[in-house]
């Protein structure tokens, strides 16, 4: 796909993803319009695109009546990753918020089939996949695509949402022929990410000098940190070779416990802090790693960053931007919030 004068649309593409997305899609080219409501992305991520004016800016809820048709017209290629969303601690405590997302992306994909849109890609996630199978994390268990199915027993009100996302966008497909992809990002990290998610809030921890250093849950939960521009990377492969509403895992297959990870953090860093583990906060599954030899067939991509280079660059991005002094008074919501 030539992306060069191509107009294409980012939703939430003020976020960490997204605006990541856009960075990448200006560079090759692209007409780019992002449409963004600001609950937790942030306009100085993009800002620099919009004063060069090389990509147009809308501020606005996607679910509110004619947001996304104004949004999605004259568009190519719709990149949906706009969602209520957040890390483990708003996940599980924000249900009824996430189950909003059923109705941002039904309005979402209709107001494409209506305006007849060349591709619609959506921005799933690991939470599609069965809670079940993620309990052990002793187990090594790679979750390939086709483990999404009956019984379905997704994660939380988000996975549920994702995973309805998902099986709109095939009944899109078959029933009307509008041409999508979906993208399971499993624990996508790197700079621009936000304190809700574990890498982050760590790293913020890091750089406050707390001790005791605290860890949410054993420590034993297995996850697969994948890298911000391995994420954009697949993302666009994915608009490039999926037509038919199928779903790709986008993860490494590193298998990183958070205890590891903690304890490289505080390596790194120089910080001598006794790590704290808070087994009852939102720790999520135990074991939860991607399988990504599908996206390997279908676009040719894998991972290129290893998770402790990625840690490292994020961590030196963390602490060369950001003021101690308001992360100390803002980081116990952040934890939790958007």
């Amino acid at each position: 796909m030539n992306w060069q004068d191509r107009p294409v649309l980012v939703t939430g593409g003020a976020s960490f993803i997204g605006s990541s997305l856009v960075d990448k899609l200006v560079c090759l080219g692209a007409r780019v319009r992002v449409v963004d409501d600001l609950s937790s992305g942030r306009v100085e991520n993009i800002q620099a695109h919009i004063d060069a004016k090389k990509m147009e800016f809308i501020q606005g809820d996607l679910r509110e009546a004619g947001v996304a048709g104004r949004a999605v017209e004259g568009m190519s290629v719709v990149f949906h990753l706009a969602a209520d969303h957040g890390g483990r601690g708003y996940v599980d405590l924000h249900q009824a918020a996430c189950a909003t997302n059923l109705m941002l992306d039904g309005t979402i994909f209709k107001a494409c089939l209506n305006a007849q849109v060349d591709k619609v890609v959506y921005a799933s996630s690991g939470c599609v996949y069965p809670n079940n199978l993620q309990t052990d994390p002793n187990q090594i268990i790679y979750l390939n695509e086709d483990m999404v199915g009956p019984p379905y027993d997704a994660d939380n009100m988000y996975g549920w949402a994702k995973l309805m996302g998902e099986m709109t966008l095939r009944a899109f497909y078959h029933s009307w022929g509008m041409k999508s992809a979906s993208c399971r990002y499993f624990t996508a990290y790197g700079p621009r990410g936000v304190e809700n998610h574990a890498v982050i809030a760590m790293t913020a921890r890091a750089l406050l000098g707390q001790d005791p250093f605290v860890v949410w849950g054993t420590g034993e939960q297995v996850r697969n940190w994948t890298f911000i521009d391995d994420i954009v990377e697949g993302t666009l492969l994915a608009a490039e070779k999926i037509d038919d509403g199928a779903a790709v895992n986008l993860g490494t297959m590193e298998r990183i416990k958070v205890i590891d990870a903690a304890r490289e953090i505080l390596r790194y860093t120089g910080r001598d802090a006794r790590i704290e583990l808070h087994p009852e906060m939102p720790t999520g599954p135990y074991n939860r790693v991607a399988d990504n030899s599908l996206a390997k067939k279908l676009l040719g991509w894998e991972p290129k960053v290893k998770f402790i280079d990625g840690l490292h660059r994020t961590i030196d991005w963390y602490f060369s931007t950001k003021d101690p002094k308001q992360l100390s008074a803002e980081l116990q919501r952040m934890l939790t919030e958007r």
